[in-house]
C-alpha cells in the first residue's frame, strides 16, 4: 500500500520521481504527490487521482530541483483529497514527508502536538511525522546537538505502528532520510545519484544492486551516495541485494494491459520455477534448510495467506494430504495470528505472500516462530520480509507484477506448493522415486499446456460476453474444482465490480441454489475427475431452475455440452495438476468481462498490490 520514491542527484528530480510513481501506482492510486527542493526551500505539488494528473499539473511549473520525494496514495486515514495527498510538511513547510504504512498512536500525538501549538491540514496520521520531526530538528539546530538524521531517528522512535519513511529539510539541501519498521524502503545509487522507494521496480533503471532495509535501520541519500545506520545510530555496511528482473518487465509489451501480459507470462513462470529441481529423481529444494531427517519428523502443516494466496494454499492442501498424508490447515493469515493455534517443533508453517510484505502474513510467522515451528516462505520478491523472516524460501520467480489482480505470480504460487507437496511425500516415503519423476514430468508439462490455452481464448470472450451485464455470479466445484472455484470468483470481483461467490458444488442445495433464476450465471469447474459425475448432477439442478452454465471442461468431454450453455475446453491433466490449467481460462474470463464493461483491469478501484497495514 502506498508507493514512495526518493532521489537526490545531479539530474533533475522530477522526471524521476513522476517516473518512479508510475511505475508503483500498482500500490495505491488515490492520490499522488512531490516535493522538491527549488529556489531554497520545498516546493510541494499535489492531486487527486492517479499519477497521470500529477504529471500533468506538473508540466505547467517549472521545477530544476534535484532532490525530492514523491508519493502515490491508498487512502487509509482520510478519504482521498489534495489535502490529503503526501508529502506532508511542518508548519513552516521547511520539512516535508512522505509515507507508506499506519501510524496506530497518531491521534494521541495530534492531540499532544496542537497543544504546542501545531496547525494540521490534513486527516492523515502521516502529518503528525512532519510535525514531530519539526521539533526535534528545531531544537537540536538550535542546540547544536544533532542533524536531519537524529531527528528522524527521535521522531520515528514516538510512532507506534508501521511505517516507511522519507524526509527531507530544506536546511540540508541534497539530503533524504529513509528509515522504516514493518513496512518495505530499498535503496540504491545510480550513475547519477541516490535513489530511494518502496519497491526496486521504481529504480530498476538506474541500479540492479539495492539495500533493503530492515526494521530499525536507517539511511542518509545524498547525490555522491548513501550511509548507513543501525536503530542506534550507529553507521553499519548492509548486505547489498542484486535483482536480475528484466528491463521489459515495467513495459507492457505490446499487450493492451499488464493483466493480460501477465498471464501469457505463465507458461514461462512455470519453467522458471521448476528449472533445477529433480536432480536424479529427486526433488532439491535446498532453500527449505532442512535435512529430510527433519523434515520427515513434520507432523502437521499449516499455510497461511491472504487472499490470492490463500486460495493457493487451499490448493496446496489438496495435494500435501493426499500424498504426503500429512495434516494441512490453510488459515487466513488476519485470524491465525488472533487465536491460539496448536504449534509444536514439528509443525511446518507455510507462508505465501506475493509481495512478501503482507502484515499479517508477518505479524503470524513471527508468533510461529515464538512457539517453536519451522517457518517457510513462499513470495515473489527476492529480500521481502517473509524472505527474511522464514527459515527457508522459494523465489515463485515470476518476476515484477504490476497488474493489481494476481495471475502469474498465482501460478508461481500453486507450483511451489505442489513441489513442496512432492518433496514431503518423497522424504515419507509416501511417494517413489519413479512417482517423483513422473510426476515432476507431468507438473512441467502443464507449461505447454497453458500456452495451448492462451492460443485461442474465442470461447472464453463468447462466454464473457453473455455474462458482462450480470448483476452476480456464482461459482462451483468439487475437489480440486472447489479450490479454484474460490480464485475465479475473487478475479471476477476484484477487476470487474460484478458481485461472485464460490461454492463447492454440493452445498448448493444448502443456501446458494435459491439465489438462482433465469440467465443466472454460473461458472463451473467441471474438468474430469473422481467426483465429476456429481458436479454434472449439480449442474442439471442449477440448468432447472434458469441458470446459464458456463463450464471449464476437459477436452473431448462432448457429454458437457448437454448441461452447459458455454463450455471452455482445457487440455487433459492430472487431476492433482487441474488448479494450474483450470486458472488460466477463469483469469481470461475476467479480464474479458471487465474489458466489455469497460473496468480498470491493471488498477481496480480501492486495491492495492500489497497490503502492508491490517
Amino acid at each position: 500500500m502506498c508507493g514512495i520514491v526518493g532521489y537526490t542527484g545531479e539530474a533533475s528530480a522530477t522526471p524521476i520521481l513522476v517516473e518512479g510513481l508510475t511505475r508503483m501506482e500498482y500500490r495505491g492510486y488515490d492520490s499522488a504527490g512531490v516535493a522538491v527542493e527549488q529556489d531554497g526551500g520545498i516546493q510541494v505539488i499535489t492531486r487527486k487521482g492517479k499519477v497521470a494528473e500529477l504529471a500533468h499539473t506538473l508540466g505547467h511549473f517549472e521545477m530544476t530541483g534535484t532532490c525530492g520525494i514523491g508519493h502515490t496514495r491508498w487512502a487509509t486515514h482520510g478519504k482521498p483529497s489534495e489535502a490529503n495527498a503526501h508529502p506532508h510538511t511542518s508548519c513552516s513547510g521547511d520539512i516535508a514527508v512522505v509515507h507508506n504504512g499506519i501510524i496506530e498512536n497518531f491521534a494521541e500525538l495530534r492531540e499532544e502536538l496542537v497543544g504546542r501549538g501545531h496547525v494540521f491540514k490534513s486527516e492523515t496520521d502521516t502529518e503528525v511525522v512532519a510535525h514531530l520531526v519539526e521539533e526535534s530538528y528545531h531544537r537540536m539546530l538550535a542546540e547544536g546537538t544533532g542533524d536531519l538524521r537524529a531527528a528522524v531517528a527521535e521522531a520515528a522512535a514516538r510512532l507506534v505502528g508501521a511505517y516507511g519513511l522519507a524526509v527531507m529539510a530544506d536546511a540540508e539541501p541534497g539530503t533524504i532520510i529513509a528509515c522504516r519498521k514493518d513496512s518495505p524502503i530499498v535503496v540504491g545509487c545510480g550513475e547519477t545519484g541516490s535513489y530511494v522507494a518502496s519497491d526496486i521496480i521504481a529504480m530498476i533503471d538506474a541500479t540492479r544492486d539495492v539495500v533493503v532495509l530492515a526494521d530499525g535501520q536507517m539511511a542518509r541519500l545524498r547525490p555522491d551516495g548513501i550511509e548507513y545506520y543501525d536503530e542506534a545510530g550507529n553507521p553499519i555496511k548492509p548486505d547489498v541485494t542484486h535483482v536480475d528482473w528484466d528491463l521489459d518487465v515495467a513495459e507492457k509489451g505490446g499487450y493492451p494491459d499488464f493483466m493480460l501480459k501477465e498471464i501469457h507470462e505463465q507458461p514461462r513462470v512455470i519453467r522458471d520455477t521448476l528449472a533445477g529441481r529433480l536432480v536424479a529423481g529427486s526433488l532439491v529444494i535446498d532453500e527449505l534448510d532442512m535435512t529430510p531427517a527433519e523434515l520427515n519428523l513434520v507432523d502437521r502443516v499449516y499455510i497461511i495467506a491472504c487472499g490470492t494466496s490463500y486460495h493457493a494454499g487451499l490448493i496446496a492442501k489438496n495435494l500435501i494430504e493426499s500424498w504426503a498424508r500429512i495434516p494441512c490447515e490453510v488459515e487466513v493469515a488476519s485470524e491465525f495470528r488472533y487465536r491460539n493455534p496448536i504449534i509444536t517443533p514439528t509443525t511446518l508453517v507455510v507462508a505465501v505472500s506475493q509481495s512478501g510484505e503482507t502484515a499479517d502474513t508477518l505479524a503470524a510467522i513471527r508468533d510461529a516462530r515464538v512457539k517453536g515451528a519451522k517457518v517457510f516462505g513462499i513470495t515473489n520478491v527476492v529480500g521481502s520480509p517473509v524472505a527474511r523472516e522464514s527459515d527457508g524460501v522459494i523465489y515463485t520467480k515470476a518476476n515484477k507484477e504490476i497488474a493489481v489482480a494476481s495471475t502469474k505470480s498465482f501460478l508461481g504460487q500453486v507450483v511451489s506448493l505442489t513441489l513442496l507437496a512432492m518433496l514431503l511425500a518423497q522424504v515419507k516415503g509416501k511417494l517413489k522415486t519413479n512417482q517423483v519423476r513422473l510426476l515432476f514430468h507431468e507438473l512441467a508439462d502443464t507449461a505447454e499446456q497453458v500456452e495451448r490455452i492462451l492460443a485461442d481464448s474465442s470461447s472464453i470472450d463468447e462466454a464473457a460476453r453473455a455474462c458482462k451485464d450480470a448483476a452476480s455470479a456464482l461459482f462451483v466445484g468439487r475437489g480440486m474444482g472447489a479450490a479454484i472455484s474460490y480464485e475465479g470468483a475473487l478475479k471476477l470481483k476484484e477487476i470487474s465490480y460484478l458481485h461472485a461467490e464460490a461454492y463447492p458444488a454440493g452445498e448448493m442445495k444448502h443456501g446458494p441454489i435459491a439465489l438462482i433464476d433465469e440467465g443466472f450465471p454460473v461458472i463451473a469447474v467441471a474438468t474430469k475427475s473422481p467426483v465429476y459425475d456429481k458436479l454434472v448432477s449439480n449442474l442439471q439442478e442449477a440448468k432447472a431452475r434458469g441458470a446459464m452454465v458456463v463450464a471449464i471442461a476437459t477436452e473431448g468431454d462432448e457429454d458437457i455440452r448437454h448441461h452447459a450453455d458455454h463450455v471452455i475446453y482445457i487440455p487433459k491433466v492430472r487431476d492433482a495438476f487441474s488448479a494450474i490449467t483450470a486458472s488460466v481460462p477463469l483469469q481470461l474470463f475476467a479480464r474479458a468481462i471487465a474489458v466489455e464493461r469497460g473496468c480498470d483491469v491493471d488498477q481496480p478501484r480501492n486495491l492495492a498490490k500489497s497490503v502492508t497495514v491490517e
